[in-house]
């Protein structure tokens, strides 16, 4: 579980692909000596696992679920990320609950500076929408976000210059691919709801429901 508050702008130094799973590599500056290995590690909003240090390197493996949701896949080398360790009970809950698990991609639609923030709307899957709601929170990259407004197929937020200047928005533009998280919360609201409007999945009790089960005699 993570928090949405980006730690360090890592440095890719390499992906290697393995058949359908992938290995990248990231220099930070996060202390690596408290991190120990099968440490989670955010990684632009995918919880990935490290598996090896190396000096102020650390390597996790990409499963393929996380090659096809995500777009670590396609980072290169010298491309920068978004890093958080995992959550502790003794770690300030500044953004929201991000579980690190993407839900799909997003495109950056519109860039535009304005006083004292720059406004972002994002393009997103049709199925993500329902889960989102104004005010509400939405991870980009892994960055705790809070939504604008909704659009007919996205979103727009405004983001401060201190989250432009310490996250890889600050190298974002338009047309480029965003990792989305919604908030876990939206999730399961979305669900209950599907849940209550499908009348053929629910067992309606009644008289003869009893009785067939031995209630009744």
């Amino acid at each position: 579980m993570f928090t949405g508050i980006i730690e360090d702008l890592g440095r890719v130094i390499s992906v290697e692909k393995r058949g359908s799973f992938g290995r990248i590599t990231v220099e930070t500056g996060l202390p690596l000596g408290e991190v120990s290995i099968g440490d989670s590690i955010a990684v632009n909003g995918a919880c990935l696992t490290v598996v090896e240090k190396r000096g102020g390197t650390f390597s996790a493996d990409m499963s393929e679920e996380t090659l096809r949701l995500t777009g670590l896949g396609r980072v290169v080398p010298g491309e920068r990320v978004n890093l958080e360790r995992a959550l502790t009970l003794s770690k300030p809950l500044g953004g929201h609950l991000v579980t690190g698990h993407v839900d799909g991609r997003g495109v950056i639609r519109r860039r535009t500076a304005r006083e004292g923030y720059v406004d972002f709307e994002f393009s997103l899957p049709a199925a993500l929408m329902g889960q989102l709601v104004t005010k509400g929170s939405v991870a980009v990259d892994g960055i705790s976000l809070t939504v604008a407004s909704l659009t007919d197929e996205g979103f727009t937020t405004a983001v401060i210059p201190h989250t432009l200047r310490l996250t890889n928005l600050r190298f974002k533009g338009e047309g480029d691919g965003v990792n989305v998280e919604t908030d876990i919360i939206g999730k399961y609201v979305e669900r209950l709801l599907k849940g209550a409007g499908d009348t053929k999945k629910r067992e309606v009790i009644t008289e003869a429901f009893l009785g067939e089960h031995g209630f009744l005699k």
